[in-house]
C-alpha cells in the first residue's frame, strides 16, 4: 500500500484531527476514506438517471436465430 505525504496549514490539520476523532478513526484512515470517496470506483453522479430516457426511434432487437447443439461434458 502506498504512503502519501502532504502539507496542510495547522488549522486544517486540527480540523482534520477533530473530524477523524469524531468518526473514531485514525487521521490516516479518515483521509483514505475521503480520498476513496472522491476518487473511488463508483459510478459517476447521476449515472443511472439517464436509463430509460432514450428519445429516438424505438430500439429493435434483430432476430437471434437458434442455438447450435453442443456435446455434453463428460
Amino acid at each position: 500500500m502506498a504512503q502519501l505525504h502532504c502539507y496542510v496549514p495547522d488549522q486544517v490539520a486540527r480540523k482534520l484531527k477533530q473530524k477523524a476523532d469524531n468518526a473514531h478513526l485514525s487521521v490516516s484512515k479518515y483521509l483514505a476514506r475521503l480520498i476513496k470517496k472522491e476518487i473511488g470506483d463508483d459510478w459517476p453522479e447521476n449515472y443511472f438517471d439517464v436509463f430509460g430516457s432514450w428519445e429516438g426511434r424505438p430500439l429493435e432487437r434483430p432476430e437471434q436465430g437458434s442455438l447450435e447443439k453442443r456435446e455434453d461434458f463428460q
